[in-house]
């Protein structure tokens, strides 16, 4: 095969000091999570940073990091190294404007990345994606004047609108005709109904859960994972994933709808973890194996041993939110919260091995219905 030509871009080895600060980032809102859990944790710090981190520190760079890849450009590393740089800032003793600002900046350069990525494409699905940027640029703004749970419904639309995106991509020649229209025009119309939050936030987090359900249903209906569920190995993996992680989604609309606008307690527990670990955190354990060799340039190869955090962070959210929270069972709560903590550790854990011992004899011959794209690959 004939080499690529040269992009100058980072080598793939340096690319891993890019992904770094969202690690460190995740350990640290673990850690967070943990103390919010009123349970013992390693450092008696970063409780109150715990969704930031996750959200933009861990998530986000991840996200920044393969659209950089995506883009071939050297200055698009420029969003992730200033959201995990922010991140790290955010676990110093330095001032929390300064990371504030950070992150301001790094969500600011991701859509100027989907804006390039854009112009060279014209694909409507990359407005989407920018849109999902510039809703991580509004928490980010706001987070400047406002406490975390007003963040939350900005973090959730830059969430769902990039992976709705993502998968709509992979799902587009078995879509209608308007298929990348309608979603355009749902994607749309959650902006509006997140903007209408400022000033009227229990009516509009409840057209928001309406929304997201309708979105999810749509999405389940075409995306090819519904056919991988009957293949096997990577294929069967990564598709009962991505359906799990859909009916977290709509768990998390339910909930907006029955219980409309919360900043705390029970049910914005449930809302909350539905999103950020059911529906984001199983859509990462999908893709890992596909995402992670593409951007690293290192396999990742799949394993039956990646079942085990799979089947560790839905028994751990099932236990959190559909027993702990929804039925106010504190010790529940607390065990189920637990768990999700191990699935991650153990994901990490497992992942690692699986890239150190590199590929078994099998993986040549696997195929998946659920197959990304190569980021570096990408037209888009």
């Amino acid at each position: 095969m004939a080499s690529r030509p040269s992009t100058g871009l980072p080598p793939a080895r340096w690319r891993m000091f890019f992904l770094l600060p969202a690690g460190l980032a995740m350990l640290a809102a673990l850690n967070g999570g943990l103390l919010l859990l009123n349970l013992p944790a390693p450092v008696v710090a970063w409780a109150d940073l715990h969704g930031i981190l996750m959200v933009v520190g861990f998530l986000g760079t991840l996200i920044a990091m393969e659209r950089a890849v995506a883009l071939r450009h050297p200055l698009g590393y420029v969003a992730p190294a200033l959201l995990g740089a922010g991140a790290l800032v955010l676990l110093t003793p330095l001032p929390t404007r300064l990371g504030q600002l950070l992150c301001i900046e790094g969500a600011l350069a991701l859509c100027i990345v989907y804006l390039v990525l854009w112009h060279r494409s014209r694909d409507v699905l990359v407005l989407v994606h920018l849109l999902g940027g510039l809703h991580l640029l509004i928490a980010t703004l706001t987070w400047l004047v406002a406490p975390v749970w007003v963040l939350v419904p900005w973090f959730i639309g830059f969430l769902v609108l990039t992976i709705s995106a993502e998968r709509v991509e992979l799902a587009r020649f078995q879509m209608p005709p308007h298929g990348t229209l309608v979603l355009v025009a749902a994607t749309t119309a959650l902006t509006v109904t997140l903007t209408a939050g400022f000033f009227w936030p229990d009516l509009a987090v409840r057209l928001t859960g309406t929304l997201l359900a309708v979105l999810v249903l749509w999405l389940v209906q075409h995306d090819v994972a519904r056919a991988g569920i009957h293949g096997s190995g990577l294929r069967r993996y990564s598709s009962v994933a991505l359906l799990a992680g859909y009916g977290w989604l709509l768990v998390a609309a339910v909930c907006w709808l029955i219980y409309g606008h919360q900043t705390s307690g029970f049910a914005y527990d449930a809302i909350v973890h539905a999103v950020m670990l059911g529906f984001a955190l199983s859509m990462v354990m999908a893709h890992a194996p596909i995402i992670l060799p593409a951007v690293l340039r290192r396999p990742l190869p799949y394993r039956p041993i990646l079942w085990i955090p799979l089947g560790l962070l839905h028994i751990g959210l099932m236990l959190r939110v559909l027993t702990g929270d929804l039925l106010q069972l504190t010790v529940l709560w607390q065990i189920g919260g637990v768990i999700t903590v191990a699935a991650l550790l153990v994901f990490v854990a497992t992942a690692a091995t699986s890239a150190l011992l590199g590929e078994p004899a099998t993986t040549a011959t696997q195929t998946s219905l659920t197959h990304t794209p190569d980021p570096a690959e990408r037209t888009l």
